[in-house]
């Protein structure tokens, strides 16, 4: 697998992770409630997933620097999956438990 496929897959299952972590965050502090849903659950939830991102960039960058031509496409690859994943990650479980 080339490089920046592999980067590709990490992001994907680094999003499904910091959907967990960030469920596991919102259990501790705020627990989860069906009727009321506070906006700074989903703003702590998302500051949560960018640290995660960023962390991720700069473990990545330090594997696989030499094995790219340019090191922008390193933290630009996967950001879109990334997210998206994230997102229907953290709802789906969200909702699972808030039922």
């Amino acid at each position: 697998m080339k490089p920046l496929e592999t980067v590709y897959w990490l992001r994907l299952g680094l999003g499904i992770a910091a959907a967990l972590i960030c469920m596991g965050y919102g259990l501790a502090v705020n627990g989860i409630s069906r009727t009321d849903f506070p906006f700074t659950t989903f703003m702590n939830s998302m500051s949560l997933a960018i640290l995660t991102y960023l962390g991720s960039y700069f473990v990545i960058k330090r594997r696989f620097l030499t094995r790219v031509e340019k090191t922008t496409k390193l933290f630009t690859t996967g950001i879109g999956i990334y997210f998206i994943s994230w997102m229907v990650f953290w709802v789906l479980i969200y909702t699972a438990l808030a039922v």
